[in-house]
């Protein structure tokens, strides 16, 4: 059974292609759910409107099944909208690989 550890190591290999942050650094991956053989990961985008909206899914799903050994199958990623990302949810080493202020606004515990 892959850990939640695992998975969060994985999907930090997972960048937008917009953006020199990978998607859980940027405040993309809202929950994450390890179970047996399967995983499950709500996540958003940064716009409704993003250009690489299939492509990120894709790249995680495509990923997660060659490091991890789950089937492809067995992996779950949910779009949701609300709440809305916004650059709070920012990780703070994000912020630092943006030049952005670590003191800027950010979401307590937005990382799952």
């Amino acid at each position: 059974m892959p850990s939640k550890t695992e998975v969060v190591a994985v999907l930090k290999q997972v960048y937008d292609p917009e953006i020199p942050v990978n998607v859980y650094d940027l405040g993309l991956v809202y929950a994450i759910a390890a179970e047996e053989r399967s995983i499950a990961i709500q996540m958003s985008l940064t716009s409704r409107h993003c250009p690489a909206a299939q492509e990120i899914p894709a790249d995680m799903r495509a990923r997660l099944a060659d490091d991890l050994g789950v089937e492809p199958g067995e992996i779950r990623i949910d779009l949701i909208w609300e709440p809305a990302w916004s650059p709070a949810r920012i990780s703070l080493e994000g912020r630092r690989l943006l030049g952005m202020p670590e003191d800027a606004p950010y979401v307590p515990g937005a990382q799952p």
